[in-house]
């Protein structure tokens, strides 16, 4: 009986004596002044997800995560201008459906061949019915001052201060502008006299070309992009501010470009026949995976099958290539795809903007999140707090419905990307983020 009792007792000193004692790195801003924290960019500061912008996406956005972390270490307020609802507002990447949509949610989807199933669905909304997202709540101070799809230049421009009443097509800067078509978002983030700011800009400038299949679309030329970034952020530190740039991911990391593969036309060798017969063996299709049909040169009148290395955006209309042939005796749209030369001038912008991002990051002395990189990573497949994350469309868990902007976990895994090149730069000792409260895909 006392060998069981001593055994026992020897049993439990041995336990804790091997107890672990964790060293937990005390949170510390490093060089960093963390104290009025300002976040300035397009669609992935402001936390448009889902295709539409609304009031829990925009408090679990990359700014809205990083304050958390930030408040451990003395920052103050981070207000946003928050949508009144959940439902929210999206710009419609097909305009000619209807201007707005409202977040897009998953749900059962019945095709033109009858065949149901689980997929995206988004609700359209009348701009009557938009007004309650479409009205002004400045007179608040906000520190977030990222506005959904604006472009570099409009950062600098009072116009895009205006309404959609009076002609703006962009909503969201009006909202919280303190003066409708006189400010302008450089002045609302330089007279914030802020000590640290992060800065995302550049994706707007690239992606609206690449969104639409360089489909009447122009590209701001890099001088220029260099110019308005050189003049931001001389505005930002001029009052001895620090912060962190990120760059520009590469458009094969975005499942808005990869989910329809540019071969995706599978066919029987019956049906291959038949094809060849009805087009004089125009394009020699083949039994198997064959790619779309693309006029090339766009406005050329040529026509010719799509080749690896191509994209189809995730706008394209699927039942049109189910059961109207679109892409065999049609071929797909140019807004709907993006042929080689226009991947190669999507590609070199990318990178002629990341050099300038990368330059003026030195220049200034700022940390430099490397989104690019990170993005491919996550291409991969990543894993985090157990869970495996990857860039396929819905079933990857990083990216939101509209397969562009990434969901709530996506934006806190970028956010970690954030931490690390701050803690970095500035030899902080910032904790990562474990958002438990931040929405993945949500399955009905």
């Amino acid at each position: 009986m006392h060998k069981v009792v001593f055994s026992s007792v020897c049993l439990s000193l041995v336990f804790l004596s091997c107890n672990p004692e964790l060293d937990v790195p005390v949170p510390d801003a490093g060089d960093a002044d963390l104290t009025k924290f300002i976040a300035v960019g397009d669609n992935y500061l402001a936390g448009y997800q889902n295709g539409a912008l609304y009031k829990k996406g925009q408090e679990k956005s990359l700014p809205a995560l990083l304050a958390r972390q930030f408040a451990l270490l003395g920052c103050g307020p981070f207000n946003q201008p928050l949508m009144p609802d959940e439902k929210g507002l999206g710009l419609n990447l097909k305009p000619w459906e209807s201007v707005f949509v409202q977040k897009s949610r998953l749900g059962d989807r019945v095709d033109c061949e009858g065949v149901s199933s689980l997929g995206p669905l988004k609700d359209s909304i009348s701009v009557s019915s938009a007004g309650i997202y479409l009205q002004g709540v400045a007179g608040n101070s906000f520190q977030n001052l990222s506005v959904p799809f604006a472009r570099t230049s409009q950062l600098f421009d009072a116009a895009f201060s205006l309404s959609y009443a009076q002609g703006n097509p962009n909503p969201y800067y009006y909202r919280f502008a303190g003066n409708s078509g006189s400010s302008k978002i450089y002045t609302d983030a330089t007279a914030q006299n802020a000590s640290f700011f992060i800065l995302w800009i550049g994706m707007e400038d690239i992606y609206s070309y690449a969104r639409n299949g360089g489909y009447a679309q122009t590209l701001l030329p890099s001088v220029q992009f260099s110019a308005y970034l050189d003049t931001l952020l001389g505005g930002l530190t001029a009052q001895g501010a620090s912060g962190v740039i990120a760059n520009i991911p590469d458009i094969a990391t975005l499942p808005f470009f990869t989910t329809i593969p540019w071969n995706g036309l599978d066919l029987t060798q019956n049906k291959a026949d038949s094809l060849n017969n009805l087009t004089g063996n125009l394009f020699n299709f083949a039994e198997g995976k064959n790619g779309f049909v693309i006029e090339y040169p766009s406005g050329s009148g040529n026509y010719r099958k799509m080749k690896e290395g191509e994209f189809i955006t995730l706008t394209v209309p699927l039942d049109s290539i189910k059961c109207d042939f679109l892409g065999v005796f049609t071929p797909l749209p140019d807004r709907y795809v993006l042929d080689s030369a226009e991947v190669a001038v999507t590609r070199s912008m990318i990178a002629a903007y990341n050099s300038v991002i990368a330059q003026k990051a030195a220049q200034y002395g700022l940390a430099l999140a490397d989104a690019a990189s990170f993005f491919r990573t996550v291409q991969s497949g990543i894993k985090w707090d157990g869970t495996d994350f990857n860039s396929t469309f819905v079933s990857g868990g990083f990216y939101s419905l509209d397969g562009y902007h990434p969901n709530q976990k996506g934006y806190a895994l970028i956010a970690n990307e954030f931490i690390k090149a701050i803690n970095q730069r500035y030899n902080a000792t910032i904790p990562p983020i474990n958002c438990f409260d931040c929405d993945g895909i949500i399955f009905p």
